[in-house]
């Protein structure tokens, strides 16, 4: 039976009005589907850490010998990640992701079945393979999705809920291994998973070409084993006696095939990661600058919770606490990103916060034993403010002067470095406080806090001047828009 014109009128009025609706409104679901797939990999990348003493006595290991089940989902996100804006383009990204949140669910529930450390180091690579997808692919999508007035400030929504993931992450695993069943920390991640393939199902938009490329294998197996590579020798060099002479064979492999891949990257049509972006100024000073900065910022965590245990004496439980302000502090002044940026400008924004931040942390070298409670909370909440602009007015510079048909290469590539430079940061802050440690009593570790902090600030500002080489005066249309 035919509708009638009254009903007809209706329908057309209701989709007029959703036209006229911004695209942060339009499209709220699909923006809770991101969120909540950043959300559940960043609170999977750091409530192991932990629960590693408790995993490592029901498996019978040692708690050095489970350094392989943290080390295995990083190198599986690190290498795959390039993969994904060639399986968007064959397979499309509805099916793509809704794959990503599947396995990523199942590698979740094998993790919290494993018996062994071989199980749960095989169950983490099984995660990766799902969580390698869903960073690169959630923020291609709003790219593609959301308009460019809305588009930071969407950012800056979604990458608070990866913020808290990462704060929640060490409570979360401390509470439920204190109060529960360590298994649990895994388990958590399936219903959340159930979820997000409903929510892909019906909010994801699908984009896809009609006729996808080759995959460049050979140029992917390159970049693959450069990668692992550097990871790895990361890890050797985090280690407590640095095996050097393994360590500078695998630094030399790994330059060898990223060499090869560069050679190779000119002389194939589709590279698995397109270099040639890097000829866009803003690429590659949003690549470069996150890389350094993300070398001084990244083993913060790690520090801090070291100087308020073992330094002050502090339990850990209080320690992961600390984590809260700076959570606290990012999403307060996320707010403030878009106007700022509208006034300012990127490069004007990223070199002055860059080094507000660099002062953070030459500050935090400023504690002892005897601060108050007080001021270091104040501290780590002023700290977290600067950083969540930090990252939220990075992760979109990137995409500001590019066509929005290499967004998803892009993508793909900003991941790949956030997360290389998050293995990297992490080994050179470990590395500091190994080579400044004298002594093992709680007066050594703070000294030696102090000093890799002044250092790491040192390391952060000089990625200040990596920022200065953006273009003094935005191009017309990239300026982001101060609406709400």
């Amino acid at each position: 039976m035919p509708s009638s014109p009254a009903a007809s009128s209706a329908t057309a009025a209701t989709a007029d009005d959703l036209a006229t609706l911004p695209s942060r409104e339009r499209y709220s679901g699909l923006i809770w589907l991101v969120a909540a797939s950043f959300f559940m990999q960043s609170l999977d990348s750091t409530i192991v850490n932990t629960a590693v003493p408790a995993v490592a006595t029901a498996l019978h290991e040692t708690p050095l010998n489970m350094r392989s089940a943290l080390t295995s989902y990083v190198l599986t996100l690190a290498i795959l990640i390039p993969a994904t804006p060639w399986l968007c383009d064959r397979f499309g990204t509805r099916r793509v992701f809704g794959a990503a949140i599947s396995v990523f669910a199942i590698g979740s529930l094998l993790c919290g079945l494993s018996q062994t450390l071989q199980e749960l180091v095989m169950a983490r690579v099984l995660q990766g393979i799902g969580g390698a997808a869903l960073m690169p692919v959630g923020r291609y999508i709003l790219v593609r999705t959301i308009d460019k007035r809305d588009f930071v400030q969407v950012m800056s929504t979604v990458s608070t809920f990866g913020l808290l993931g990462s704060v929640l992450g060490p409570l979360l695993g401390g509470a439920l291994v204190e109060y529960a069943n360590w298994r649990l920390i895994f388990l958590i991640n399936v219903p959340v998973g159930i979820v997000g393939v409903w929510l892909n199902y019906r909010e994801m938009p699908e984009y896809r070409l009609e006729t996808a490329h080759r995959f460049d294998l050979f140029g992917f197996m390159l970049f693959a084993a450069s990668s692992a590579l550097l990871l790895t020798a990361s890890e050797f060099a985090a280690d407590t006696t640095v095996r050097w002479g393994q360590m500078g064979l695998l630094i030399v492999l790994a330059i060898a095939f990223g060499a090869s891949y560069v050679w190779h990257s000119h002389r194939t049509k589709h590279p698995v990661a397109d270099l040639t972006l890097l000829r866009v100024r803003s690429v590659w000073v949003a690549l470069s600058g996150n890389l350094l900065t993300r070398l001084g910022v990244s083993g913060m965590f790690l520090l801090i919770v070291l100087f308020l245990q073992v330094g002050c004496g502090w339990s850990p439980l209080a320690a992961g606490l600390m984590m809260v302000p700076q959570a606290l502090g990012s999403i307060c002044c996320k707010w403030l990103v878009n106007r700022t940026l509208v006034r300012l400008g990127y490069r004007r924004l990223l070199f002055g916060n860059t080094l507000i931040v660099a002062a953070l942390l030459a500050m935090f070298a400023l504690l002892g034993p005897h601060t108050p409670i007080a001021l270091i909370t104040l501290l780590v909440f002023v700290y977290g403010g600067f950083m969540g602009m930090q990252y939220t007015v990075m992760n979109t510079l990137i995409y500001t002067d590019l066509d929005v048909k290499h967004a998803s290469m892009a993508s793909s590539m900003a991941s790949t470095t956030q997360y290389l430079s998050m293995s990297f940061g992490i080994a050179l802050a470990t590395i500091l406080m190994q080579t400044l440690l004298h002594g093992q009593d709680s007066a050594a570790y703070v000294v030696a806090f102090r000093w890799t902090m002044l250092v790491l600030a040192v390391i952060t500002a000089v990625a200040s001047r990596v920022f200065a080489r953006l273009d003094k005066t935005p191009p017309t249309g990239q300026r982001v828009s101060s609406t709400p």
